[in-house]
C-alpha cells in the first residue's frame, strides 16, 4: 500500500482560537450576571412580612414595558383624621383580579417586603402583595 506523501503534507494546522473573544465575552457577561444576582436575591428573600386593613383608594395597572399592579390604601387610625396612605404592588394576576372590584371598599392585604429590588420593572414599591380578602364595613 502506498501512502500518499502530499495529502499529509496538506493538513491544514488547526486554527488557535483567540483568548480575546473569551475576555470580552466574560466581560459583558460578568454585569449581566450581576444583576440577575442581585434581582434574584432582593426577590427571593423577604425583609419583612405583615399586614393592613383599610379602604382601597387607588388600584391600577401601570408601566410603559413591565405593567405592573400599583395600589394605594387609605388607613384612618381615628374618625375625622387624615387617613395614611400605605402604597403597594401586586404581582400576582390572580390577586389582583381579587382587588380589581373592590375599589372603595375595605380590605385587608399581606404583604412582604423586598428592599434594594434593582428596578422600578419589578413593581414601584418594595411591598408586595401575597394575600388579599374583602372586609365588612366597620
Amino acid at each position: 500500500m502506498a501512502t500518499e506523501p502530499a495529502a499529509a503534507e496538506a493538513t491544514v494546522p488547526k486554527k488557535k482560537r483567540s483568548k480575546w473573544k473569551w475576555i470580552l465575552a466574560g466581560v459583558l457577561m460578568t454585569p449581566f450576571l450581576g444583576f440577575a444576582l442581585w434581582a434574584w436575591i432582593t426577590l427571593s428573600f423577604t425583609y419583612s412580612s405583615g399586614d393592613r386593613a383599610g379602604y382601597l383608594q387607588k388600584f391600577s395597572n401601570k408601566g410603559w414595558l413591565c405593567k405592573t399592579w400599583e395600589g394605594e390604601i387609605a388607613m384612618a387610625n381615628l374618625p375625622g383624621t387624615m387617613p395614611q396612605i400605605f402604597s403597594f404592588t401586586v404581582r400576582d394576576d390572580s390577586i389582583a383580579a381579587i382587588l380589581n372590584g373592590m375599589s372603595g371598599q375595605r380590605v385587608a392585604i399581606y404583604y412582604e417586603q423586598h428592599r434594594g429590588v434593582p428596578t422600578s420593572c419589578f413593581g414601584e414599591t418594595e411591598y408586595f402583595v401575597v394575600r388579599a380578602q374583602r372586609l365588612p364595613p366597620p
